[in-house]
């Protein structure tokens, strides 16, 4: 009997602690709004590195032609430019060399990353139809 008094005290007072309403489920819609909350930020982040990747790519393209452009004009268009070409002219060439080369694969690295984050963002939206991505 005195058990019973107990737990019915202690049931009174963590309901009046907690409240009368006891355990209440978020509503649907609000789920559903957090979870397209999560998408969009992943989404969000697999874009921000994409244009990252892109505005890299686009300004290194950019300065490897540059170099490409310097390269040809002190080469020289004779056809036995090698043989006669002076120390300094061999050095910038040798510079330029390694500059292109440097460059050209850091271009291939941009083009490979590009084309992962563009999988990556088809791949979440395929999975999460519903998540809409804003027109900007």
């Amino acid at each position: 009997m005195f058990q019973l008094l107990l737990r019915d005290r202690v049931h009174n007072f963590i309901r009046g602690r907690l409240g009368d309403d006891g355990f209440r489920a978020r509503s649907a819609e609000r789920d559903a709004e957090t979870d397209l909350a999560r998408v969009g930020s992943i989404v969000t982040a697999i874009e921000t590195a994409l244009h990252a990747a892109e505005s890299e790519q686009s300004g290194l393209s950019r300065r490897v032609d540059d170099v490409l452009a310097r390269a040809a004009v002190t080469f020289g268009n004779g056809t036995d430019e090698y043989l006669e070409r002076d120390a300094l002219d061999n050095h910038h060439q040798d510079l330029f060399g390694a500059e292109i080369l440097n460059g050209q694969r850091r271009l291939k690295e941009l083009a490979t990353e590009i084309s992962h984050f563009r999988f990556m963002k088809a791949a979440l939206l395929s999975r999460f139809p519903d998540y809409k991505t804003p027109v900007t």
